[in-house]
């Protein structure tokens, strides 16, 4: 049975929760934990698929582009779009949404909403090395907060991936990486006269921080990344450090190299020697490469 990577996911709340990839293999689904200082070794086999959407496979079957991180044709990018809440069309659902901030790295801060279930797995898969809540309430009161800061504080809701991974490379210690969480947050909630919707509730400020989850701090700053698959292109190293879809793999030749998950989705893998390092094209960490934005 061949299998198809699904993409990474952070499903775990605690300290000692790492990442978990997930495979489908016909209409079999599964999960494998992944450990730091693990090997991990694939090698890419025929054409790359679209993923489909909502969990329904592409009726065309398309081909899509290697380098793109969704994996998807036109049209089912367009219906997996449908009913999200980053496209706004979900503006009459019920459930409780929170507003938070989030560092990604030295002047990197963004203002977000997930739903409340969610709890932090979101701002694990982003990447995002520290995060506090803001506040929690119906969605519309959410997004309405997101884009009082975007205009009051100049704070973005978005930011371009490749920035992101560059400057988590070099963090410094904790209480700087909260403090900067922790003055903005000031700021944001000095304007709860002055547009704050009142439906949401303000949450205390309290620095989650997740660079021990993704042990950037043990490892090295990596030089480049992977920037797309080829077919018969091996990936494989020893994983040393995760954030977001990023996998920090220490291989033979190249140092440490930067795998985005997002990138092997709606490819056939097959297991290779974790020996055998890299073979597919590399791009300087911090020079784009592959589709941004996306988080």
């Amino acid at each position: 049975m061949s299998w198809h990577c699904t993409g990474l996911s952070w499903p775990g709340e605690g300290p000692a929760d790492g990442p978990v990839l997930g495979w489908r293999g016909g209409d079999v689904r599964r999960v494998s934990a992944l450990a730091y200082g693990r090997e991990l070794g694939f090698r890419v086999e025929g054409e790359r698929h679209c993923v489909g959407a909502r969990g329904n496979p592409c009726p065309l079957v398309a081909v899509v582009p290697v380098r793109s991180t969704g994996a998807r044709c036109p049209e089912c990018a367009r219906l997996d779009r449908a009913h999200s809440v980053a496209a706004d069309t979900l503006a009459d659902d019920p459930r409780p949404y929170r507003v938070y901030l989030a560092w990604f790295g030295p002047g990197t801060v963004k203002v977000g909403i997930t739903r409340e279930a969610r709890g932090g797995a979101r701002l694990r898969e982003q990447g995002a090395v520290v995060f506090s809540w803001l506040g929690r309430g119906p969605l519309m009161a959410a997004r309405r907060t997101e884009e009082l800061l975007r205009a009051a504080l100049g704070v973005p809701d978005r930011i371009p991936y490749a920035r992101k991974r560059a400057v988590r490379g070099g963090l410094p210690g904790m209480e700087e990486r909260s403090a900067e969480v922790e003055g903005l947050y000031r700021r944001a909630v000095a304007l709860e006269g002055a547009g704050w919707p009142k439906a949401l509730e303000r949450l205390p400020f309290e620095a989650v921080d997740h660079a021990g989850i993704f042990a950037l701090t043990s490892a090295g700053a990596p030089v480049r990344a992977v920037s797309g698959l080829v077919d018969g292109g091996v990936v494989a190293g020893r994983l040393v450090a995760a954030a977001g879809p990023d996998l920090y793999l220490e291989t033979p030749a190249d140092g440490t190299v930067v795998l985005d998950t997002r990138l092997i989705t709606g490819w056939q893998l097959a297991a290779a020697d974790a020996r055998a390092g890299v073979s597919v094209p590399l791009v300087a960490v911090g020079a784009g490469g592959v589709q941004d934005g996306l988080f």
